[in-house]
Parts: structure tokens; sequence; C-alpha cells
């Protein structure tokens, strides 16, 4: 078969281009079949090919100005508007400097190059959504990076059923959902739930759980006869209801991730902590780490060793769950600042014991430094109590409140490490850098 009786056709965006180079296509005009390089054209003469070879702009002076330049612009910002991919070539062609003009003109362009691109181009298809449980931290990580919550309603039902609508598409997007396991866990856990099956079943390409503080890691293993593993049930129902990821920090043992079967991202607050004793504590170096319970001591072992300090336990008997009946100190504080480090704290009643022993054994001050200050029941009355110089938590859990009924407790904010940690997942990279470092 002869090629000369059925000629070959120029595809559909090959022909659009050529109409756009001969004029064909108005400025700023959008065709259909040339894409966003139609638009970005301005209307020119008929020229011969000759002089179309002669005077082909290079690929640096394709900058599109104008009309085009507005409909790039209107697509860049609309995600409604296009696709993903014509988003991202919209980015590229808008980034494009202009060649020629005055050395003023050039000038610019040169510092242009050298700037890094807008945060879009650096960090497209992301979503960052926030739970009910804690906004004001999930507001932080969002204007750290730089970008806008998404849109999300939660409601209940007469019936108490949980509710949740996603109010932009989700469709091909890396996801993130902040929900912290404070407050009313039970319903902010099914809140989150289902916001992880909603994005997933709307074609989310990678669904993120952000949980500051992880729910019911107190209960990760069998301490009696017939006692739940709750945590690990906690795992699979975040894996079935179709996580791809989980960023968490300070778990209160860190064999929960083996509770998984998908990635989970542990972060420490230990370089935040690290950094406040050295800001805010005068006398550092002559101070003692405290662990509150034997669990404890290799966290307070890791800070001692960082600060050059020496470092104490407390061992505890209890009578309950929530009753601590004897406590006997090992190690020497007298004459020295106490610190008492801990993962988390709820009714308080271990700390405020602890503080009494170290005062008793001699130390001249006594500071509680905590990852999760969940502050139940008779917590606020005891720390008001207490002996202590501060209380410093994290806001992995809102403090708002508390802060308010009790001048003791100070707060250490997190939100860049878990900003940082989302930024480096969407990006590919490693988050090893963040378990010693506070990013700046």
């Amino acid at each position: 078969m002869s090629r000369g009786k059925f000629p070959l056709r120029k595809s559909r965006p090959a022909r659009a281009r050529c109409q756009a180079r001969s004029g064909e296509v108005t400025k700023g005009a959008w065709h259909q079949d040339g894409g966003l390089a139609c638009a970005a054209l301005p209307s020119a003469p008929a020229r011969s090919k000759a002089a179309r070879a002669s005077h082909r702009p290079s690929k640096r002076s394709r900058r599109p100005e104008g009309e085009g330049r507005v409909v790039l612009l209107r697509l860049l910002l609309d995600p409604e508007s296009g696709g993903r991919e014509r988003r991202r070539e919209a980015a590229e062609l808008l980034l494009v400097p202009q060649e020629g003009g005055g050395p003023a003109e050039r000038a610019s362009s040169s510092a242009a190059s050298r700037c890094p691109p807008p945060l879009l181009a650096r960090m497209p298809n992301i979503k960052i959504f926030s739970g009910s449980s804690h906004q004001d931290l999930s507001q932080k990580i969002a204007d750290r990076l730089g970008l806008e919550l998404g849109k999300v309603v939660t409601k209940k039902f007469s019936n108490q059923e949980t509710c949740v609508e996603i109010g932009e598409s989700v469709r091909g997007e890396d996801v993130y959902i902040v929900q912290s396991g404070c407050g009313e866990i039970n319903d902010n856990l099914m809140e989150l739930l289902i916001m992880i099956n909603a994005c997933k079943i709307a074609s989310a390409s990678r669904v993120t759980a952000v949980i500051p503080c992880f729910p019911y890691a107190r209960q990760d293993k069998k301490d009696k006869s017939r006692a739940p593993i709750s945590a690990k049930l906690v795992a699979n129902m975040l894996s079935v209801a179709g996580a791809d990821h989980i960023i968490t920090m300070d778990l209160h043992a860190s064999q929960i991730q083996g509770f998984f079967d998908i990635p989970v991202d542990n972060l420490y607050a230990e370089p935040a902590v690290l950094k406040w004793i050295k800001e805010n504590i005068v006398e550092w170096k002559n101070c003692t780490i405290v662990s509150p319970d034997a669990g404890g001591a290799k966290r307070v072992t890791s800070i001692a060793d960082r600060l050059n300090v020496d470092f104490a336990l407390i061992h505890k008997e209890r009578k309950k769950a929530s009753e601590v009946d004897r406590m006997v100190l090992v190690g020497d504080v007298k004459d020295r600042v106490a610190i008492l480090v801990d993962d988390m704290a709820d009714t308080c009643g271990t700390i405020c014991h602890a503080a009494d022993k170290l005062l008793s054994a001699g130390a001249t001050k006594v500071y509680a430094i905590l990852t999760h200050g969940i502050f139940s029941g008779p917590a606020i009355s005891r720390i008001n109590h207490a002996c202590f110089e501060a209380v410093v938590v994290t806001n992995t859990i809102p403090q708002e409140d508390k802060m308010k009924h009790c001048p003791k407790i100070q707060v250490i904010d997190i939100s860049m490490i878990l900003a940082e940690a989302i930024r480096r997942t969407h990006n590919g990279e490693s988050v090893s850098y963040l378990f010693s470092h506070v990013p700046l």
C-alpha cells in the first residue's frame, strides 16, 4: 500500500501548533486540541517555512503574556478548571523567564531564576484536611507549608452518627488528614476513619493520617487475663479504612509501629525539648534528668547524654491503674535542678508524687516536661498545688483552656516538625533528620 495514496495526517495537537504558528489562533485563545501551548502563543502573520525556521523563538522566550497569561493563572489557581497535567504545564510556562529587554529586566530575570519556584510548583497535588480535634495545630501546619486547609464539613445526625463531607476534589491528590487522639476520643477516632475512607474512595492517590497523639496507645499489651490490645485494634481500623501511611509523635511504646502493615513515622519531641531546656532553664548544666517510671529510662538517658548531664530514675508501685502506692528514687538530685521527663500525663498523680520525692531528696527546683498533656480529672488542681516551677507540654493536644486555669503550664510548638515531615514525605525525602533536629 503506497503512502502517497493514503497520506499521513498530523495529530490534532500537532495541527493546532501549526495553526498557532501560522497565525490562525488568536492571542490568548484556548484551542481545544492544542492545549496550553496554543493559549500561550500570540497571533502572528503568516510566514514562509524558511522565515519561521529563522525566527523560531527559543524555549526561554515563550513565556505567555497578556490574556494568555491570565488564562494560565486562572487554570493554575482553580483546580476544577483543568486536569493535573494541564496545571503542571501551566506552572512550567509561567515560570519561564523572559529574554531580552533592558538591563533591569535582565537582572530581574536572573534574580528570579535564582529564587525558588512558588510552593505550588514545588508541592503540587497535595491537600491537607483537619479533623475537629485540633484545628489550631492543623492551621499552623498549613501556614508553615504555605497551603490552605481543605474544605471539609463534619456534623452529627440526630442519633449521634458522625457525617463527614469532603468539600473539594481529591482525585489523584496526596492527602494528609490531621486528627489528634484527644477530647472526645471515640468520636474523633471515628471521624478520622470516615475522612480517610471518604478520600480513599474519591480516588486520592495516597492518604496519610497525621495523628500527633495516638489514641489507645497505653493499651498496647495484655497485662492481665482477658485484657484487650486496643492499640492493635486501632491500627487495624486505620488500615482497613484506607490509610496508606501514618505520621505520629512519641508513641507510648515504639513497638506499636509493628501493629501496622503500612509505613509509620514515629517522630520525637526530644529536639524541641532540648531546645526549650537550653533557652529557658539557666542552670541546665547543673541539672538531673529524671524518669518517673522505669518505662521512660531510655527516653531520659537519651536526653541526658545529649545535654551531658546525669540522670535518675523513680521506681513506682501501683495499687490501681491511676493510683501510685510507693516510690523509690534511684540516683542523686541533691542541690541540683530536677527535670522530670515523660511521654504523657493524664491525672498527674505520678509526676506530682515524683516532684515531692525529688524535693525531699534535696532538689533545688523541679520542672516537668511532657509530650502529651492529657490533664483529665483532678490534674489541673494537682499541678496548681504541686511544687513545680513549670509544667511544659507540646501542643499535640489543645492546651488553651487548661492554661487559663493553671499558669504553670507552658507549651512547646511542634507544628514545624509535623509540617516538615509532611513536606519531606510528599517530596519523597528522608525524615530521619527530624529525629535529632528542629526545623528552622
